[in-house]
């Protein structure tokens, strides 16, 4: 979720640590010198084995939640799972909540659906208490300030608990998870290390409740995403189990999507869309929205594209064209344009588009506008949307899991956490790109489906990337290109925030689920 310029703004990792370099590695020896007797060294202690953790309990809580009408009885289950190696050691507890309805005689046809968020370094807060679970925090959704502290959960008459099983999950070091005695913390943390380590809770979670016969479900927000596709085939190749559906939800699958760069101009034609959507809602241009995001799409990746490719050896008269076209789609006028050489980041426009008001716009929702506390500044001093959202978020999740689910710990729970940095790519200095993993999966499972779900004014990561991964995977066969589907919102990264968007999120969710059914 990142432009050229970064924010600080958590939740999705930033394209400068995106790549991985490796250097040589040294090694000092410490040899005796020829013919020097050998130092003798005191006994040592017999090595004391490290007693596993002890296993925490789980608190079991039943409730009920009326959804469309109907009441629906649950199961809610708040604790850890421990996660094994080979050898019996305990390499990491991972928190999770469950919900599963109680009224359901035979689980084995009952969908369950494994949610987190991204970062890395996000719990599944936002998910759980935001859009799917039984509980969810109110805010206004307009982009207008929260309820005067403390926010509180209600009752969530949209959640999708009435069609399928939840398990919210909080990877290591994320939420209360954390690694054991026997790993080390940054064992958890890098690209394929974490999707072991979550693909490993899901295969104990489903084996635990005998759920091996329920059809099976991953929804990943923002970097979560990046960790769905990943999930997607490693859950087939290592354990043979084949997903009915993967939801990308305001999520990415090539980080090259997202990170301009001399010579790589793919961010500005993805990011044009959403800036035309931002300036639309803020009525800096006029017209019918879904026709001018349309337009913008179009001439992103045409004629904007091909100009774009031309580099310096444009010329004037063309350059002039198409600033007048981008002030059209974008509301920041020509001259502005021309100065930015044809490439305005999202982080300036943000800035930018509502400068003479005196306002800045949010990163992670384009409708979100506060004040400004630097007017000439060239990118935004803080993200109104995510200064929205974090304080109530925080203190409504820990209220309920205390007051409502009956689960406490000492260590703080992490919302949002840095201490998953420095993040392992294991990537090879290649640009981080899940697209061709899901692309195998849907090869080797020609039944699964993808839903992809972006909102309009996303500023963190627009729509647009998701559809050029989506057309550029050329390993996916032709006959399972159909199982991929995109719906869109009016909101931006957290468009479930918006209670229109919440709506058409259950409708579209249900829709999902019950396709094959």
């Amino acid at each position: 979720m990142s432009t050229a310029v970064i924010d600080k703004s958590p939740i999705i990792c930033y394209p400068q640590t995106m790549l991985r370099f490796i250097g040589p590695l040294f090694l000092c020896l410490n040899l005796l010198a020829p013919g020097a007797p050998e130092a003798e060294k005191p006994a040592e202690a017999p090595a004391k084995e490290t007693p596993p953790p002890p296993v925490v309990e789980p608190v079991v809580r039943e409730s009920s939640v009326t959804i469309d009408g109907k009441k629906v009885p649950y199961k809610a289950t708040t604790g850890k799972l421990q996660l094994k190696a080979d050898d019996g050691k305990v390499r990491a507890s991972i928190f999770h909540v469950s919900y599963v309805r109680s009224d359901v005689k035979d689980v084995s046809a009952r969908p369950v659906m494994f949610a987190f968020n991204g970062g890395p370094g996000s719990s599944a807060v936002w998910l759980h208490i935001g859009v799917l679970g039984p509980k969810i925090i109110k805010l206004p959704g307009d982009g207008t300030l929260p309820p005067m502290p403390p926010v509180r959960v209600t009752d969530n008459p949209l959640s999708i608990l009435d069609v399928c099983d939840l398990v919210f999950i909080d990877p290591v070091s994320t939420g209360y998870s954390r690694a054991e005695k026997d790993a080390k913390p940054g064992d958890f943390h890098g690209l394929d290390e974490d999707i072991e380590s979550v693909g490993d809770f899901i295969r104990r979670w489903i084996s635990e409740h005998e759920r091996w016969s329920s059809p099976k479900f991953i929804l990943g927000e923002s970097y979560g995403g990046i960790r769905a596709a990943g999930l997607s085939s490693h859950l087939q190749t290592r354990y043979g189990m084949s997903l009915n559906g993967v939801v990308l939800l305001s999520s990415l699958l090539d980080f090259s999507t997202l990170q301009s760069a001399q010579g790589n101009d793919l961010a500005y034609e993805v990011f044009l869309p959403s800036l035309t959507g931002t300036a639309h809602f803020h009525r800096k241009i006029q017209g019918d929205r879904e026709a001018l995001v349309k337009e913008s799409t179009e001439f992103a990746f045409g004629e904007y594209a091909a100009a774009l490719l031309k580099g310096n050896e444009l010329e004037s008269a063309a350059r002039g064209a198409l600033a007048d076209k981008l002030a059209k789609l974008t509301g920041i006028d020509a001259a502005t344009w021309l100065a930015r050489d044809l490439r305005l980041d999202s982080t300036f426009f943000r800035s930018e588009l509502l400068r003479k008001e005196g306002k800045v716009i949010g990163r992670f929702d384009g409708r979100v506008a506060w004040d400004s506390t630097d007017k000439a500044a060239d990118s935004p001093e803080y993200d109104p949307s995510y200064s929205l959202a974090y304080g109530a978020f925080s203190t409504a999740m820990l209220d309920y899991l205390g007051r409502d689910l009956g689960y406490k710990e000492d260590r703080p729970y992490e919302i949002l956490t840095g201490k998953v940095q420095p993040w392992q790519w294991n990537t090879s200095n290649e640009v981080v790109n899940l697209s061709g993993r899901l692309a195998t999966a849907m090869r080797d499972n020609p039944h699964l489906r993808v839903l992809v779900m972006g909102g309009r004014t996303d500023l963190a990561t627009p729509p647009a990337g998701v559809a050029y991964s989506v057309r550029h995977m050329l390993n996916l066969p032709e006959n399972v290109r159909h199982n991929i589907r995109t719906t869109f919102y009016d909101g931006g990264h957290m468009f479930y925030l918006n209670p229109p968007d919440l709506l058409k999120c259950r409708t579209d969710l249900v829709t999902f689920i019950q396709a094959e059914r």
